[in-house]
């Protein structure tokens, strides 16, 4: 199983995908493929993804069941761990921040 994630994806990029992989929701392709179609389907995704970011997982024989890979700007960048793949949360204050009442100073007031 193959499942791939983008967010902010040109249209170019999001109809080369749908090529290979099924669209079950905005953004979430999956489908069935090999070593060799995944990764090239990976180098399109990363040469492809402008400023957006994506991630794509699949099956493989480890602990986890699955292996990871991400590529583009995001706070969620995958860290080695005694070689167990895990996710490791960059700062908040690296994503830009959006127009509207959830970046407000008082938003976490109560």
């Amino acid at each position: 199983m193959l499942v791939i994630v983008v967010e902010n994806a040109p249209p170019r990029l999001r109809g080369r995908l749908a090529v290979w992989l099924l669209e079950i929701r905005a953004g979430v392709y999956v489908g069935t493929y090999g070593r060799k179609v995944r990764e090239m389907i990976w180098q399109q995704v990363c040469a492809y993804i402008d400023s957006g970011n994506a991630v794509m997982a699949w099956a493989a024989p480890n602990d986890a069941g699955f292996e990871f890979d991400t590529c583009g700007a995001n706070r969620r960048c995958p860290v080695d761990l005694d070689g167990f793949r895990l996710v490791e949360f960059g700062p908040e204050a690296a994503l830009p921040l959006l127009p509207g009442p959830l970046n407000s100073p008082n938003r976490n007031r109560r």
